[in-house]
C-alpha cells in the first residue's frame, strides 16, 4: 500500500481490520452500503472506506479477494468527493455469481454490472481507476489477463479522496483482502492499447 497510513482515514471504520505495507484485510459490519435513492428510494452512506487525499489526474489500483456469498457482498475501490458525489467499482455478488460492478453517484446513484461467469471466490480481481480532468476510466482484470475497460464516465475534477471500500448490505462478516493498493500518475489517455 503506497503512501503512509497516516495519510489515510476511515469512513465508517470496521471493528476488525489490519494493515501493513502491502495488504489490508477487514471484516464488514452488518448492513453496510453506499447508495443514493435510485430505484430503491433510500440513502446509505454506511459502507467501509479507507481513503486518502488525491488532487488532479491520477491512477489508483488494487487487487481484491473475498469469499463472496450473500446478495450484494462487494469490495473494490472508491473515489469520493462527498456523500453526494462518489464512485465505487469492484466485485459485487448478485444473482448467484460475481460481477464487476460500478456505481457512479452524482446526487443519485446508477449501477452497471459485467457478469464474471468464470470467476470463483478464490479469483483475484485487479481494479484500476484513472481520472483525466473531468472524466474517470474504470478497468479490471482477472488473474494475469489484460486490463479491460468497464466504464468511462464524466466526474468532477475537484480534490477528492481515493481508496478501498467494502460493503455487505444484507449481512455482516465478509472478510476481504486488498493487496498492493497504490496511487500514482495517470496512465495514458489511449483507450485502445
Amino acid at each position: 500500500m503506497t503512501g503512509t497510513t497516516a495519510m489515510r482515514q476511515w469512513l465508517n471504520e470496521p471493528a476488525v481490520w489490519e494493515a501493513d505495507d502491502t495488504t489490508l484485510t477487514l471484516v464488514t459490519e452488518n448492513v453496510t452500503d453506499f447508495w443514493r435513492r435510485t430505484f430503491y428510494g433510500f440513502i446509505r452512506d454506511t459502507g467501509h472506506a479507507w481513503l486518502q487525499p488525491v488532487v488532479g489526474d491520477f491512477s489508483a489500483s488494487v487487487t481484491v479477494s473475498a469469499d463472496y456469498q450473500a446478495l450484494y457482498d462487494q469490495a473494490g475501490i472508491m473515489l469520493r468527493i462527498d456523500e453526494t458525489c462518489w464512485i465505487k467499482a469492484g466485485i459485487e455478488f448478485t444473482d448467484g455469481m460475481m460481477h464487476f460492478s460500478t456505481v457512479v453517484t452524482r446526487d443519485v446513484s446508477d449501477w452497471s454490472v459485467i457478469p464474471l461467469a468464470a470467476a470463483t471466490p478464490e479469483t483475484q480481481v485487479s481494479i484500476r481507476l484513472t481520472r483525466h480532468d473531468d472524466a474517470v476510466r474504470i478497468q479490471f482484470h482477472l488473474g494475469d489477463e489484460k486490463w479491460q475497460m468497464a466504464r468511462l464516465c464524466p466526474f468532477s475534477s475537484a480534490d477528492a479522496m481515493v481508496g478501498i471500500t467494502a460493503c455487505t448490505p444484507e449481512r455482516a462478516g465478509l472478510r476481504v483482502r486488498f493487496d498492493g493498493f497504490e496511487v500514482g500518475p495517470a496512465i495514458s489517455r489511449n483507450l485502445h492499447d
